[in-house]
This record gives C-alpha cells, sequence and structure tokens, in this order.
C-alpha cells in the first residue's frame, strides 16, 4: 500500500481507531530499537514517547522519517565498530539512552505538537523534519568520521586532533552527514510533509545544525560548559529555527 492510500486509509478511522493504530506502531516502533540494541530500555521508553507525539500531531509522514532517522543512525554506528571500540570512541552496544534520545528527538516532537495543538503553522512541519534531519545528519557524520574519515581537525583551528575530541570533523564524515540530511528531508517529501521546492531548506537547516553543533563542541563542550546532550539539543533547535525563518 503507498502512502497516499495508507494515509488515506487512516484518516478515514474514527479518534479511537487511531490512537489504538498509533499505540500499535509506538510499541512495534520500540520492540524494533530495543531488539536491535539502538536503544537501551530507557531509551525505548523515551523514543515510544516521541514517536507516538510524532504520530498524533504530525501523522505518518513524521513516522516515517523518524524511521528514516533510526536506520540511518543505527547502520551508521555499526559501519566500522570494531575500528571505533579500538579508538575508544564506540557506542555503547546497549544503544543510546533516554537522554540521548529525548536531546536529539525532542525539538521535532515539540514542533509538531505546538503544530497539532496551538499553531497550525505549516512552518512548523518543516521545523520538526529539519530538526528531525539534523539529528542524523550530526549522528552520522561523527559515526562515519570515526569510522572511516582518517585524522579529524578541529572546526575552529583545523588542526589535526585525535578521533572522538569534541568538535572534530573529517569529509567523509561531514559529506555522510550531509547525505543523512537530504535522505531524511526526501522522505518528509516523498511522505508529503511538504513539497520538493522546500527539501533544499529542511536539509540545509540540517546541515547548518550540524555544523553548528560542531562548532558548539569545539568551544563550550570542550570548556566543559555543556554536555553532549546540551549541544545536541541545542543544535535540533538551531535547524529548527532556521527552517522556520526561510522556508
Amino acid at each position: 500500500m503507498n502512502y497516499l492510500a495508507a494515509y488515506s486509509s487512516m484518516a478515514s478511522f474514527d479518534p479511537a481507531q487511531k490512537l489504538a493504530a498509533f499505540a500499535v506502531l509506538t510499541l512495534l516502533f520500540a520492540a524494533l530499537g530495543r531488539a536491535v540494541r539502538g536503544v537501551t530500555t530507557a531509551g525505548a521508553i523515551a523514543g515510544a514517547a516521541v514517536c507516538f507525539a510524532l504520530l498524533w500531531a504530525a501523522g505518518i509522514g513524521a513516522f516515517a522519517a523518524l524511521l528514516s532517522v533510526f536506520l540511518l543512525t543505527w547502520i551508521a554506528t555499526r559501519i566500522g565498530y570494531s575500528h571505533k571500540q579500538h579508538l575508544g570512541t564506540a557506542e555503547a552496544r546497549t544503544g543510546r539512552d533516554a537522554l540521548q534520545v529525548l536531546a536529539n528527538l525532542g525539538t521535532a516532537s515539540g514542533c509538531a505538537v505546538l503544530y497539532a495543538t496551538l499553531r497550525p503553522d505549516p512552518r512548523l512541519l518543516i521545523a520538526m523534519a529539519a530538526a528531525v534531519a539534523e539529528a542524523a545528519a550530526d549522528t552520522v557524520s561523527s559515526e562515519i568520521g570515526q569510522a572511516v574519515g582518517g585524522a579529524p581537525r578541529l572546526i575552529t583551528t583545523w588542526r589535526k586532533v585525535a578521533p572522538g575530541t569534541d568538535g572534530a570533523i573529517t569529509l567523509a564524515g561531514t559529506l555522510a552527514g550531509a547525505a543523512a540530511a537530504i535522505a531524511v528531508a526526501s522522505v518528509c517529501v516523498l511522505t508529503h510533509i511538504f513539497e520538493w521546492k522546500l527539501l533544499a531548506v529542511c536539509a540545509g537547516a540540517g546541515v547548518a545544525g550540524m555544523i553548528f553543533d560542531s562548532l558548539l563542541g569545539a568551544t563550550l563542550e570542550r570548556r566543559h560548559l555543556l554536555g553532549n546532550n546540551a549541544v545536541n539539543f541545542a543544535s535540533t533547535i538551531i535547524a529548527a529555527l532556521i527552517a522556520f525563518l526561510f522556508c
């Protein structure tokens, strides 16, 4: 069944049926994340909350975008995992915890809920998509950069630093992150969250947020003024703001 058919079918459901369908999808999503060790148990609960909020507020398209982020980041995390273990930068095998999940996806769910409850402005859906695109871009760039990017450079001084250094970037990682942002934005277009003409705005905002993440990492995080979760959360907010203002 294509997206339009699925969307039309779900649109005919009464509110109770919709909530039940959303609950089933949410449980399946959380179970998948836990089964493949993409998240911890607490992370799965946080992911379920985000998933249900996105489904309820923005529909199947938002769920498709969320699923694409999960798949992209899960694959990127496992590319070159043994090499990243050797470097000491590998993600824990138990997966991401609740705070990591909320730091990366809280902005997107907030935009969606705001759209559904207080302000039905379509720009909020693009902001939501940009926040999700940034989350994908940031994680993919970091994971691919550590796996195959070689010696990274600090974004503020361009000097070579050790892999895993806050604010360090690689060409391979940056290109992979940009590709992830484009992929997520394309999913949003294909599921009719917004039109093709806004793909560049969404993906561009996601890439801008990724770069902002590196800048914060090289400055405030290296000085221990912000933690990694705070940096990730701030970067998704920046991506959402850019998309909202420029769409």
